[in-house]
């Protein structure tokens, strides 16, 4: 099948977008990206959900009218998605007159066919979920999504038979393994579907809510919000007798958090059933974010503006958080802290770094050019097997909605090749016209690594894949059939270096009181310091105790770049084993690109001192021979923030 047809919910407008809704709709947008490399004709459909009684009490606590407020939140939810990077192919709302059209010929369809009937009801009512609940589905006597205890409440109202279609879903889900993913939601409905399924509730009589579809068969009720809103599903393809119906339903699936999964596993399903039409191919069911262990929503006040968060920290890094950070399927902790963490070690550090010293030295050795390889030696082949291996492990675990795998896996390459440089030194090779063939491999080898992985950032961070591409010339390559095969740039061919990728994030650092006080470039203070007031020393003889308060660490270099207006300084990111910035007085020494991934002895517990303006938090201890200095080093690798003793 070479359609593909995805969809979000459609979000309630009750209350503005946040970091929940988000992520719904990054994976979507991400999961359209990626089948689109695989060649495929893609539908990527979201919206809005706006009827219902909460929809009223939002307008009414606003002061607004209905419909002024379902325009304003709707609009807000349509606006929230360019800044992501989000790129829907239809945009759905309740309010639609097509939609509406569409949901009272569904109606008038499933009534005429006896499985819409009239009846009374008394159950439990959950005003946060606008539905009845049973009382297995209650936690101490409350909802376990909102922490409130349902209203109970009898009413007249009209039915979907849905109890009737009970065996055929169980056989349903059972003959089809993928139905529902992750396995543990197949095996939620299933358990469910052990007790009697109760007939579904579909209508809300006008004297107590006149905001929704009329029934057309008796316009004393409205829809009832969920027979409403998963007609979407349809409605947004031009059901019944639309091109793209016809095109995209077929290889249909849809993506929801788990608080919804009763409505889309059971509802949607046998309302299908009763409509004569195919059940779609996937549900596929996303956890929370949860805010100090407990789910994120606007009903609990801890939400996360996602545009915020883009104005902060980048649209393509935010991306990759929520995709990296979260298994599918489970919840996950969402906080700030976490996102710069994330930021400045998989993207400044590994990422970042990589491309930029990549591209330097390509400018620096190779004219700007695609080198001329030689022949590859075992070490080349092999980070060129990984980067394929790479290709084959990205797909099964994209294929499978297994984000953070599939993104761990291109990041085990991105530190291969980190290493790959460290240990082939290209900078030396560059020394040596007799390595010219050799430097080429090198800096072939990795220039069509980075393309490679390029082409599997393309879905989750768009805009850094496009600047990656448009540098290395490759900005057009859409496919991962076409362009996944290893080779592929043409010697000669123009590099285009450009600014940083990721900027480093800067964190709030409490400077803990030390008792050396030093400026890293001062020695005359270092000096001063060195000496003792209590006991008389010859001068440059420090006691054992004084020496004693200096920390010493091996700390591992992983970013290094130069210094604006100073031709000796380079800011250093060390880890010790916590990250900090150290500037050092090596640029006339040391190319910031050759010092990737080299061990170093630092002084650790220095106080803060600025250079340039950058905040320095330690010293890199050197030796001066002659005009030059040597980088101190341990004999072999041992792990960063080990002491010296």
């Amino acid at each position: 099948m070479n359609t593909y047809y995805l969809t979000t919910p459609i979000f309630y407008v009750n209350a503005q977008p946040h970091l929940g809704h988000a992520y719904s709709t990054v994976v979507a947008d991400a999961v359209c990206r990626y089948q689109r490399l695989l060649g495929k004709d893609v539908r990527f459909q979201t919206g809005t959900d706006e009827h219902g009684d909460k929809i009223v009490h939002a307008a009414e606590d606003a002061g607004v009218s209905v419909q002024e407020y379902v325009d304003t939140i709707s609009a807000m939810f349509r606006g929230a998605w360019p800044p992501l990077a989000i790129a829907p192919d239809n945009f759905v709302r309740t309010t639609d007159p097509a939609h509406m059209a569409v949901v009272q010929a569904v109606l008038q369809q499933v009534y005429d066919q006896g499985d819409i009937y009239f009846s009374e009801y008394t159950g439990l009512y959950c005003k946060g979920c606008e539905r009845f609940l049973t009382e297995k589905e209650l936690v101490d006597g409350k909802c376990p999504d909102h922490l409130s205890e349902p209203e109970r409440i009898s009413e007249q109202n009209y039915f979907f038979r849905m109890g009737k279609y009970q065996e055929w879903l169980i056989d349903h889900i059972t003959s089809h393994p993928e139905f529902i993913t992750p396995e543990r939601y197949k095996n939620e409905v299933l358990s469910f579907l052990k007790d009697p399924l109760e007939d579904l509730c579909i209508s809300r009589p006008t004297t107590r809510l006149t905001w929704g579809i009329p029934l057309p068969f008796d316009r004393r009720f409205v829809t009832y919000v969920w027979f409403d809103a998963l007609i979407n599903y349809l409605s947004g393809l031009g059901y019944p007798a639309g091109q793209d119906f016809a095109r995209y339903w077929p290889a249909a699936e849809h993506l929801i958090a788990k608080d919804i999964l009763k409505p889309h596993a059971i509802y949607w399903p046998t309302m299908l059933k009763a409509m004569g039409l195919a059940p779609y191919r996937r549900l596929h069911v996303h956890g929370y974010w949860n805010m100090n262990e407990t789910k994120m929503s606007k009903s609990l006040g801890n939400v996360v503006r996602p545009g915020e968060l883009v104005a902060e920290f980048g649209a393509d890094s935010v991306r990759y958080f929520l995709l990296r950070e979260m298994s599918f399927g489970l919840d996950a902790g969402f906080s700030r802290e976490a996102l710069v963490a994330r930021h400045n070690s998989d993207l400044t550090n590994d990422l970042g770094n990589l491309f930029s010293r990549s591209l330097t030295m390509v400018r620096n050795f190779a004219q700007s050019k695609v080198p001329q390889p030689g022949v590859p030696s075992p070490q080349d082949r092999e980070l060129a097997e990984a980067a394929m291996a790479m290709l084959a492990q990205y797909r099964e675990q994209m294929d499978h909605f297994a984000f953070h795998r599939a993104l761990a896996s291109v990041w085990e390459v991105i530190s291969r090749a980190n290493k790959y440089i460290v240990s082939t030194q290209p900078w030396e090779l560059a020394k040596d016209p007799q390595q010219a063939d050799r430097l080429g491999t090198v800096l072939y080898t990795l220039l069509e690594t980075l393309r490679l992985i390029t082409l599997t950032l393309r879905p989750v961070m768009p805009e850094t894949a496009v600047r990656m591409g448009e540098a290395l010339g490759v900005a057009g390559e859409m496919n991962l059939n076409n362009c996944g095969a290893w080779g592929r740039l043409v010697p000669g061919a123009a590099i285009t270096p450009g600014a940083q990728l990721f900027p480093r994030l800067q964190r709030e650092e409490k400077a803990k009181p030390q008792p050396p006080k030093n400026s890293a470039m001062q020695k005359s203070e270092t000096k001063k310091e060195f000496s003792s007031e209590t006991e008389p020393e010859t001068e440059g003889i420090v006691t054992f105790d004084t020496f004693q308060k200096l920390e010493l660490r091996v700390a591992e270099i992983i970013g290094a770049e130069k210094i604006a207006k100073s031709d000796r300084l380079l800011k250093l990111t060390v880890k010790a084993p916590e990250e900090r910035t150290i500037v050092a007085g090596i640029a006339q020494h040391y190319q910031p690109e050759e010092l990737i991934g080299r061990q170093v002895i630092i002084v650790a517990n220095l106080k803060p001192a600025k250079l340039m303006g950058v905040a320095s938090h330690g010293m890199v201890l050197a030796a001066k021979d002659g005009d030059r200095l040597v980088l101190s080093a341990v004999s072999g690798p041992v792990a960063p923030g080990s002491r010296v003793a």
